[in-house]
């Protein structure tokens, strides 16, 4: 089974920059979709950025801003946040789908299996 591990939340203030990791355990299957997702108090479970097949995809509200990627050689992957927003503050979650999703369907968090125990992040004013 797979495990994951997300790291990198912290306090910073807007403008700033911040790094997540997603580090999976155990025996991840070859192709696989990585997803972050986020969560603020009293609001659902988002859908932030997602790699998949090569493919990366990012909620509106992030993109240009936020880059996800593949470590080489390693099962993390990478959530790079710049230019962060007090808007951007909630649980950053990552996820996993054991395998592709298209465009449309790597948004939607019912197909995501594997779970982190999420990181928080907070951007202060």
């Amino acid at each position: 089974q797979v495990r994951l591990g997300d790291s990198g939340g912290g306090l910073v203030q807007a403008g700033d920059s911040l790094s997540l990791s997603c580090v999976a355990s155990g025996r991840p299957p070859a192709r696989n979709t990585v997803g972050w997702f986020r969560q603020a108090p009293g609001k659902e479970r988002v859908f932030v950025a997602s790699i998949s097949g090569g493919h990366t995809y990012y909620a509106e509200s992030v993109k240009g801003r936020f880059s996800i990627s593949r470590e080489s050689g390693t099962n993390t992957v990478i959530l790079q946040m710049n230019s962060l927003k007090p808007e951007d503050t909630a649980d950053y979650y990552c996820a996993t789908i054991d395998g592709i999703c298209t465009a449309t369907s790597c948004r939607d968090r019912r197909l995501y299996r594997n779970w982190g125990q999420g990181t928080q992040v907070t951007v202060s004013s």
